[in-house]
This record gives structure tokens, sequence and C-alpha cells, in this order.
């Protein structure tokens, strides 16, 4: 218990505690699964899998990058996090009112015709942008990025944990998505397309919500 202790209120257990923390119920690996199932139904199992390493790790990346890089771009271009919300969320609600009122001959006729190139070219968007790492990951990452001094040795303790804390997300992103059908397989396929419908519709919630949190951030409409 006292290494328990020791390692949670050091920087480096901090860090990576709460980004795993922040960031598993924003991500959702396995509430996602559904949603990545859809765009991968018809492609062989190696194809899956590749595609969802891709996404993996393509979502390290791009949180770390929104960890170390972001605030410094949003400060140079003068983006505010409220502008990335609404931004964002808008996207997000978009791709869930897209999923939402897709029949099943029109995904079965759209993946028909997808190559395993083609699937894979969709691994950075919608597939990782926005749909894994989206606005509410990144603003978290650069929330907790703006907190970080960048100074001393418990900085840097407290950025590494934070890297290996998106390094185990990613890594449950990666363990979900590819097992999505053997997890949603006892469903059947009605079974399955009521838990699309049911994800889609939380999407476009999120989507929604992440939207209202933007303008709600405005400090105009904040007062």
């Amino acid at each position: 218990m006292d290494f328990v202790k020791t390692f949670t209120e050091g920087p480096f257990g901090h860090g990576l505690i709460f980004v795993v923390l922040s960031l598993i119920p924003i991500v959702n690996p396995l509430g996602m699964a559904p949603i990545f199932l859809e765009y991968t139904q018809d492609l062989d199992n190696p194809t899956t899998r590749r595609l969802a390493r891709r996404v993996a790790i393509n979502g390290f990346f791009l949180a770390a990058a929104s960890l170390l890089v972001g605030p410094f771009v949003l400060e140079f271009f003068g983006i505010s996090l409220a502008a990335v919300r609404i931004a964002g969320g808008l996207v997000i609600a978009f791709a869930g009112w897209r999923l939402l009122n897709q029949s099943q001959d029109d995904a079965r006729e759209r993946m028909a015709s997808v190559s395993a190139e083609t699937a894979m070219s969709r691994a950075f968007y919608p597939l990782t942008l926005p749909l894994t790492i989206g606005p509410g990951s990144i603003a978290v990452l650069l929330t907790v990025g703006s907190n970080i001094p960048y100074e001393g040795a418990k900085a840097v303790l407290d950025g590494i944990g934070a890297i290996v804390g998106i390094a185990v997300t990613c890594l449950a992103v990666y363990l979900c998505y590819s097992r999505a059908e053997p997890i949603l397989k006892r469903l059947g396929r009605n079974g399955v397309t009521v838990v699309l419908r049911l994800f889609a519709f939380i999407l476009l919630c999120i989507g929604v919500q992440i939207m209202i949190e933007g303008i709600r951030s405005i400090p105009a409409l904040a007062r």
C-alpha cells in the first residue's frame, strides 16, 4: 500500500493515472468498438487488426502532439479551446447523425467496394480523428499540457507519465477495436445493428454536448 501511495503521489504516477482516468471515459474504446466495426464489417481479420493498430498508433501521436505541442499551436494561431470544442463537436455530431440514419443496405453497398487500401486511408480520418481522439480528448490533453511547467525534474517525470498514460489508452483502443467482431458476434446481426444505432445516437449526443460546452466556455457568454 505504501508503494501504491508513493507511486500515485509521485509526478510520474500522477501524470500516468490522471491521463488514463481522464481519457478512457472520453475515448471509450469499448463503446466505440461498434462504430469501428461498422467501418470494417466486410474486411478480413488481418486487415481489420492492421487498421486497428494504425488507428491506435495515429491516436497515440495525435494525443501526444496535443499534449506537448497543442497549447503552443493554439496560442500561435489565437485559437481558443471553445473553438476547438465547437468545431470538433460539430464533426462528431455529423458522424453520429450519418451513422444513425444509415440503412443496412447503404452500409453494405458502401463497404462492398472498399478495398484494404481504401480502408487504411480512413485510418486517420474519420477513425482516429474525430471518432477515437476527438475534441473532448484534445481539450483534456491541451489542458493537461498547459499545466505542465516544462522545467525541473518533476515536470519531466509528470510529462513522461502522461505520455505513458496516452500509450495505455491507445493500447486499450487497439485491443477493443481489433476484437470488435468477436466481442459483438454473440449479439447477432440484429443485435449489432441495435447496438450500433444506440452508440450512434450517443455519439450524436456527445457531439452536441461538446458544442454546448464550447459555447458556454466563450468568455463573453460565461459572464
